[in-house]
């Protein structure tokens, strides 16, 4: 087995470990983290998706398109929801409208890897956690941060897609035959990530003291 076909299987493993987190703490999560817990639900799913569709000599850069605006549409609500100041939530609303503007338009050539909507997606949520962690440094209450599950949702987020955005703008200009190499980029931030949605969702809500 390649290095490449290795990553690829453990990035779709680590993507179970956020949903037994999230079954483990379900009692303890609040509706944020509950709506977070749908998302990693949906988001196995459609890796399961990308799996089976080659297997059954189908294509499956449509599942990515659907799978971008179903990240755009869920992310745009939860920081909505986290974000305390009302600016920071147009901005929210503003940047996440068009996003799935372009992904909406993206999906005309849906058998293409969705470059454009995917390079879109990242630098909003690169500007949205940005945006989160300033809330964080600049609110009047004492907080142990490390502590907020959002904290780490929010770590994993800006981590995942700094890393990545070169990738998803270039990805369509590299041969076909080379992509396994590049990819194992996205496979490795991809388990990373995992794990820091996985501390994420253990967290349990504290209060500002």
């Amino acid at each position: 087995m390649s290095k490449e076909a290795l990553f690829d299987i453990l990035s779709s493993i680590s993507g179970l470990i956020p949903l037994i987190a999230f079954a483990y703490n379900f009692q303890n999560l609040d509706r944020i983290f509950k709506l977070i817990g749908l998302f990693f639900i949906i988001a196995a799913l459609s890796d399961l998706l990308q799996w089976l569709l080659p297997y059954w000599h189908f294509s499956n850069i449509w599942v990515v398109h659907i799978f971008v605006i179903i990240n755009i549409i869920f992310f745009s609500v939860i920081y909505y929801m986290a974000f305390v100041n009302s600016l920071q939530k147009k901005i929210t609303l503003i940047l996440s409208g068009l996003a799935l503007v372009l992904g909406l338009y993206s999906c005309k050539d849906i058998f293409d890897y969705p470059t454009v909507s995917n390079t879109a997606s990242s630098i909003v949520f690169i500007v949205l956690a940005l945006l989160f962690f300033f809330q964080l440094l600049t609110r009047q209450e004492f907080v142990h941060i490390e502590k907020q599950g959002f904290f780490w949702f929010n770590a994993s987020v800006l981590f995942y897609f700094s890393i990545n955005i070169f990738l998803f703008m270039l990805i369509a200009m590299i041969p076909l035959l080379e992509r396994p190499s590049y990819y194992i980029i996205n496979n490795i931030t991809n388990i990373i990530a995992n794990l820091l949605f996985t501390i994420a969702l253990l967290c349990r809500p504290q209060k500002a003291t």
